[in-house]
């Protein structure tokens, strides 16, 4: 499964056009990490719990993606981007989407 944020693959044709796939997940850290989060604020540095929390709801939001690229027949996504949102206080959704394609040589 090819995955790319770029419109073509060089030397590939789109033979098949199969429409959007996407993938999400809703994230929140538990209270301890928000209290560290807030300590940090006060004397700075990077937020690694919420780093971490990003970059594991990135993959898993990919992941879903992915899973339903393979459902419809896809063998590449291409186009995708990312997208976060604050759903609650301490909560947050990514989003992954891109188009889903059969590409041939």
């Amino acid at each position: 499964m090819i995955v790319t944020n770029i419109e073509i693959i060089p030397g590939k044709r789109i033979a098949k056009h199969l429409g959007m796939v996407q993938g999400n997940t809703v994230r929140a850290k538990h209270a301890g990490r928000d209290l560290m989060a807030g300590l940090k604020n006060i004397f700075g540095g990077e937020l690694k719990g919420y780093t971490e929390l990003l970059t594991e709801a990135r993959q898993e939001a990919t992941e879903r993606m992915i899973e339903q690229a393979q459902a419809i027949g896809a063998n590449a996504v291409l186009n995708v981007r990312y997208s976060t949102s604050s759903v609650t206080a301490g909560a947050a959704e990514l989003f992954a989407y891109g188009t889903a394609v059969i590409l041939e040589e």
